[in-house]
């Protein structure tokens, strides 16, 4: 009795076993005859490259691509190799031309200033820094505190926002994007900024106290501030009062013709009237007498 059980039991593991083994052969058959062709051919990176990081050999790889090739994906290492790392790539992400600073650019912070744009350096401390959490990527706004020209009239120190939503490039020699905000403290700080903001930055370095303000990236609206001054916090108003001028000159216009004046007659006095006196002649014999006389003596 125990040997046909025996019997039973070793036929029947026989059995599972060829058919696990017939079921094996056709999963792997299936997997074979599915599996996709190569579409083409990719350049990843072999290793996790940081921001500024001249690209060599060892740094990529090309690898047969099954799916649909990303847009901007290089195809040759050739591609890539001597260009500088403008965005971090992880290891084993398709290497893009966007991710690449332009050939010739070479790598470090000038790879990542974009055209057209300028890095200005900014001297900070504990606190202008807001303690060290000012890190490559975020987003600042930048205050000035001084004395106006010609004086604050009595409103003491005048503080207002210079620039919003600046790009912080580098913190430090740093460029690497702090995902666990650790505070480092830094001497120095790179804002991205246009050639015309960096004539501001510079001039307001020198002249003035800056301090940089912490903001949320996402948040990018531009907030028109009026500015404040010491007399403000012990009198409670908000902004500077707005200073006097004075009114400016009427333009010019064209000069309104005069009439021309009026010719002034001269009074000419009326001349004299002239009397011819009247002659009468008498003759007497031989005598010849005349008499003359003005024409009004006969009315008397």
């Amino acid at each position: 009795m125990n040997k046909r059980l025996l019997s039973v039991l070793a036929f029947a593991l026989v059995i599972s076993a060829v058919a696990s083994w017939v079921l094996y052969r056709l999963i792997v058959t299936k997997l074979s005859t599915s599996a996709k062709p190569a579409i083409a051919q990719v350049v990843v990176a072999s290793r996790n490259l940081e921001i500024g990081t001249l690209l060599k050999d060892s740094d990529v790889k090309t690898v047969d691509w099954n799916d649909p090739e990303p847009k901007g994906a290089l195809g040759a290492g050739s591609d890539a190799i001597g260009r500088g790392v403008v965005a971090t790539i992880y290891e084993g992400e398709p290497i893009l031309e966007t991710r690449l600073a332009a050939k010739g650019a070479g790598g470090g912070l000038a790879a990542t200033i974009p055209p057209g744009m300028r890095a200005v350096s900014i001297r900070v401390n504990d606190v202008g820094g807001v303690s060290g959490f000012v890190r490559p990527g975020a987003r600042v706004d930048v205050l000035i505190a001084g004395t106006p020209p010609g004086g604050s009239n009595g409103l003491g120190t005048v503080s207002k926002t210079l620039l919003q939503n600046m790009e912080v490039l580098s913190a430090g020699q740093d460029m690497q994007k702090d995902a666990e905000g650790k505070p480092v403290s830094v001497p120095v700080v790179n804002l991205l900024v246009t050639p015309q903001q960096a004539e501001t930055l510079s001039l307001a370095s020198s002249e003035m106290r800056i301090q940089l303000v912490l903001r949320n990236p996402l948040d990018t609206q531009t907030v028109t501030t009026p500015g404040t001054a010491v007399s403000n916090l012990f009198t409670g108003e908000t902004g500077l009062p707005q200073q006097s001028r004075p009114p400016l000159p009427k333009p010019a216009g064209k000069p309104v013709a005069k009439a021309p004046p009026k010719p002034v007659v001269a009074q000419v006095a009326a001349p004299p009237k002239v009397v011819v006196p009247l002659t009468v002649e008498v003759i007497t014999g031989t005598t010849r007498a005349e008499t003359k006389f003005k024409p009004d003596e006969g009315k008397r």
